[in-house]
């Protein structure tokens, strides 16, 4: 295509030149030669480049565009899906950290009424203890005063009994067979006689 446009330029230079001054055209040659079609940097090439560009621009433009189009609606739509699920998030979380804070009052509560139990339950124990002992000392008491009084009891009937069985060891020892005689006559004698 710049070919097409460097012949172009060259065609009208040379009827310019037929009809211009003397030197006009050897000064634009020599600056074209010098500036422009300096070895690498043919200007030639980045007119080529721009228009080739321009063109694919072009006709790539609308269905670039579309897709272009498409894919930042679907990002926008993306980012507000996730400011949402950030705002429902801070919303959760700020849910979370009340019942959190909400937690810790209760837990406060809880350990307070447990303790609040915990000496209601020693203090309850602790009379019924003393209550059970009482209780005990009473029945230990009253077992004590009648173990005392049986035992009195069978003191007195051991007591009686060994008195008894001295006093008849101590009378047999005593009494022969005359004395015997005489104290069976003595009562006979005082129940009334033999008839």
């Amino acid at each position: 295509m710049f070919a097409f446009f460097y012949n172009t330029v060259i065609l009208l230079s040379a009827a310019a030149e037929h009809g211009a001054k003397p030197g006009t055209w050897a000064k634009f040659t020599e600056f074209y030669d010098t500036y422009l079609n300096y070895p690498g940097f043919e200007l030639w090439k980045f007119v080529n480049l721009a228009i080739f560009v321009g063109l694919m621009v072009y006709l790539v433009k609308k269905p670039l565009s579309e897709a272009f189009k498409t894919k930042r609606d679907a990002i926008r739509a993306e980012l507000i899906k996730a400011e949402e699920e950030k705002q429902s998030a801070l919303k959760q979380l700020t849910s979370a950290e009340a019942k959190l804070a909400g937690l810790e009052n209760e837990k406060a509560a809880v350990l307070k009424k447990a303790r609040e139990e915990a000496e209601a339950e020693k203090r309850r124990l602790a009379e019924q203890a003393d209550l059970d002992v009482k209780k005990l000392q009473e029945q230990t008491g009253g077992e004590l005063s009648r173990l005392q009084k049986q035992t009195l009891s069978q003191l007195r009937r051991f007591s009686a009994e060994e008195s008894v069985r001295l006093a008849e060891e101590k009378l047999r020892a005593r009494i022969d067979t005359a004395k015997d005689a005489q104290l069976v006559k003595s009562g006979i004698a005082s129940i009334g006689g033999l008839n």
